[in-house]
């Protein structure tokens, strides 16, 4: 039997936001569990479709015995403060040092956190632990799709393997799969190979969807690539919001043969570049968008969900602007949706007022300029919740929402979901919670990208996907980097 550690940290940093990840952020629950560690750990994540779950479950399958350490996340957002960083970093390390010895460890770290004072969040946990336990013991990662893989985390883990789709419905499969290949890798013990190669372009957030080509027949071929000898082959698409001097696209291969290992990297990076020009996706303009609704709800006649982008919490939007929302009300759409958004200030006025209330509300707008300011606006207040419910959607399954007090308003002819936390809307129990079901609105309109394509795509006729003013920037050419490598071109998206 294998003593194996197991624990995770996860952030993804959007550097062009405004809101940063403290100490406070981790330590919370949200979408996910609160930062817990060793026995409490295991018991806070149980049930709950993450990496190390997949992980535990596999190393106690193979009779390994798991080595709890600590697991933790905030919602994606700006840098990761130093003090969170340093606290978290030294809470990790004394929870390992207590364990040692161990044969192995298995971590579930996101791939692209960025601190105040360090670039590379993740090679620099690899790098500290490496000098704890020496370069020869196994540490294998797993790593979220949107991963910026740098040089350092390639060196300083023994083994790098990436989900394989987004919305990451696989995120437990893959931590499953990490686990197992180290597991036996602590048995037979042979050399692995690493091969990695990053690509020159960026890749946007919206056109990594592996239900969309050319990443879906790109990731569903990955599995027939891998054998005995390469064991292991991903693509992490990047995170082209985190201005690193790495950001962007990389393939890593893991094999016991070191020309095979090379050899099905340069296969992959081949295929990928043979896509590059299907990475170029639309993305509508507000109104544009908004208009485009009406006319394909009046001809399909069945629900149309609208994704706000750029306001998208799971990608580092403050979750409070209205941009998506103004456009709705000038609209004058009826049987429409919208939320779930960020305003703990109206949600809190909601239930000091209860249910029936008639007020006057200046909405959203609060935490992030980028957005356009608040929407002065008459609001009844229908229904109100405590903002704790368990998601039954792929992406988030088992997880114990918590998203602080919340409140379903009517403005007009939208109803609109208030909350007290930035949390992707990527769950229709976001909105059944409080009791609106939206498979029975004409118009969705929701705070994601990509990840509630799987929980509505029963539901969605079409899905719009609409740039509203916000910080979750979805095009790459706009921006600017500042420590990007210069060579590393910007795809633009067509509006």
């Amino acid at each position: 039997m294998s003593r194996i550690a197991v624990g995770g940290w996860q952030h993804e940093t959007n550097t062009f936001a405004t809101i940063r990840a403290d100490y406070e952020a981790f330590k919370m629950a949200d979408e996910w569990p609160a930062k817990q560690s060793g026995q409490a750990m295991l018991d806070a994540i149980d049930g709950v479709h993450l990496p190390i779950t997949g992980a535990i479950e596999a190393l106690t399958e193979s009779g390994d015995e798991v080595v709890p350490l600590l697991w933790c996340s905030a919602t994606p957002c700006s840098y990761v403060t130093k003090d969170a960083f340093e606290r978290i970093s030294s809470e990790l390390l004394s929870q390992l040092s207590k364990e040692l010895p161990v044969d192995g460890i298995y971590l579930d770290l996101h791939g692209a956190m960025v601190c105040e004072h360090v670039d590379d969040g993740e090679g620099e946990i690899l790098f500290r632990i490496r000098e704890m336990v020496g370069l020869e013991l196994p540490i294998f990662v797993s790593l979220d799709l949107h991963a910026n893989i740098t040089e350092r985390m390639v060196k300083m883990a023994s083994l790098i393997d990436v989900f394989r789709t987004y919305p990451h419905i696989d995120m437990g499969k893959t931590g499953y799969r990490v686990a197992k290949l180290l597991s036996q890798h602590i048995k037979h013990r042979g050399r692995l190979f690493k091969a990695y190669r990053q690509l020159d372009f960026l890749i946007p957030l919206n056109a990594g969807c592996t239900l969309m080509e050319p990443c879906r027949k790109i990731y569903r071929a990955l599995p027939e690539c891998i054998t005995d000898q390469v064991p292991s082959l991903s693509l992490a698409c990047g995170f082209h919001l985190s201005d690193i001097h790495e950001a962007g696209p990389a393939v890593v291969a893991y094999g016991y043969d070191m020309d095979a290992t090379q050899s099905v990297a340069d296969n992959l990076l081949q295929e990928i570049y043979r896509h590059k020009q299907e990475f170029y996706k639309e993305v509508w303009s507000v109104d544009d968008g908004i208009a485009e609704a009406i006319r394909l709800f009046n001809e399909q006649g069945r629900t149309i969900v609208i994704a706000d982008t750029q306001d998208n919490p799971g990608g580092g939007g403050s979750g409070d602007t209205v941009g998506v929302l103004r456009s709705m009300l000038a609209h004058d759409l009826q049987s429409a949706l919208f939320g779930v958004l960020n305003d703990p200030e109206v949600a809190a006025m909601a239930h000091q007022h209860g249910e029936g209330a008639e007020l006057d509300i200046d909405l959203g707008g609060k935490f992030s300029s980028a957005g356009g300011p608040s929407l002065r606006c008459r609001a009844n207040v229908c229904a109100l919740s405590d903002g704790q419910f368990t998601a039954t959607g792929p992406m988030y399954k088992g997880a114990n929402m918590q998203i602080g007090k919340t409140a379903l308003l009517q403005i007009d002819k939208v109803f609109v979901v208030v909350c007290s936390k930035a949390v992707q809307t990527a769950d229709k129990e976001h909105f059944r919670h409080i009791g609106i079901e939206p498979g029975e609105m004409d118009y969705v309109a929701l705070k994601s990208s990509v990840h509630f394509r799987n929980d509505y795509e029963d539901i969605a006729s079409q899905i719009l996907v609409v740039a509203a003013p916000g910080e979750v920037y979805a095009d790459p050419s706009i921006l600017n980097y500042r420590f990007i490598r210069p060579d590393v071109e910007r795809t633009a998206l067509t509006t």
